[in-house]
């Protein structure tokens, strides 16, 4: 047989033995899932991120046929996690639970990056925001925003304000607070959101930036005073409690966010199956109930409009962790 026949018939048989692994992967596709999914959140349980993680993972697993199992990965500000899922197979069974920290400030402050947020990730869906909120001590002479800054003014550097620790949302709602009201106050970091805010309560610190729903309880009791919430609308829990925005810092704006992401290469039948579930869920009358009970307003959204809001959201950071100073390693 002649050199060019045993070509095509190598050729020919090259192609054939292609076809099926071909095949088998769309089926595979077209028959997601198979097998239980892993929901990496790389924060600790009882969180509201873990708890948003839980409400749509119970529904998702409905509607997808099979368990969505919750696996709280902590670590280094969220990254153990989300380096996790970065590197897993991309194939859907690993998702990242991805919030403000994970896909905007993380990636800014780290000096040694263990993931691209943009290139190592593959968007699903913005499952919820959830507001922050400016709190004082009672016995702190300012009861609204520009009473504070002008507190503040009037006597730089006295004052301090605390948040769950260095380079978090909180850390830096409060960094931008004080950029955009040009007032000074002293950052102190915790280790964690729960002993900051009993010595806030305690009047050891007198200002801090918290997530709403911790500090909800003790801004209902008055052992906290909730100046504002952080978002560009008032949380439905607090109706009566303004935004920072219109009670003196136009434009001001800080929240955290909760979404999906896969590893980057995940199929798009495969994100599209995640991010019908997802949406699914979202829709269901018990999770929009248990998200409004802890101030989330539930969101929703396309994979591309996640990708869009990753990129602004790290535009938006990225000059106030400048001007903060902060980074690690």
């Amino acid at each position: 047989m002649g050199r060019r026949a045993l070509l095509g018939l190598w050729l020919a048989g090259s192609c054939f033995a292609a076809l099926p692994l071909s095949a088998g992967s769309a089926q595979a596709q077209a028959n997601f899932p198979t097998r239980p999914i892993t929901l990496i959140v790389p924060f600790a349980a009882g969180g509201s991120t873990d708890v948003v993680a839980r409400l749509v993972a119970q529904k998702m697993s409905e509607s997808l046929g099979q368990q969505v199992v919750v696996e709280n990965v902590v670590g280094a500000g969220g990254n153990v996690g989300a380096t996790r899922v970065a590197k897993a197979d991309p194939d859907g069974y690993a998702i990242l639970m991805g919030t403000v920290a994970t896909h905007a400030l993380n990636p800014l402050i780290l000096k040694r990056k263990p993931y691209d947020p943009i290139t190592d990730f593959a968007p699903v869906s913005l499952l919820a925001v959830v507001p922050n909120v400016l709190v004082v001590n009672p016995n702190l002479p300012a009861k609204t925003v520009p009473e504070l800054i002008a507190l503040l003014k009037a006597e730089p550097g006295k004052y301090n304000y605390a948040s769950s620790g260095n380079g978090t949302p909180l850390h830096l709602s409060g960094e931008l607070f004080k950029s955009m009201a040009g007032a000074q106050m002293q950052h102190i970091p915790y280790r964690g959101a729960g002993p900051a805010l009993n010595d806030v309560v305690a009047g050891q610190v007198p200002i801090m930036f918290d997530n709403l729903p911790s500090s909800s309880e003790f801004i209902r009791a008055g052992t906290l005073r909730g100046v504002a919430v952080t978002t560009k609308e008032r949380a439905p829990s607090f109706p009566d409690m303004p935004t920072i925005a219109e009670a003196g810092l136009p434009g001001y704006e800080t929240y955290t966010w909760n979404a999906l992401f896969v590893p980057a290469k995940t199929p798009r039948p495969v994100i599209d199956a995640l991010n019908a579930a997802a949406l699914k869920a979202l829709k269901d009358p018990t999770v929009i109930e248990r998200m409004n009970a802890f101030s989330a307003t539930v969101v929703g959204s396309s994979p591309e409009a996640l990708a869009d809001h990753v990129k602004a959201e790290a535009a938006k950071w990225a000059p106030v962790v400048k001007e903060a100073g902060v980074q690690t390693e």
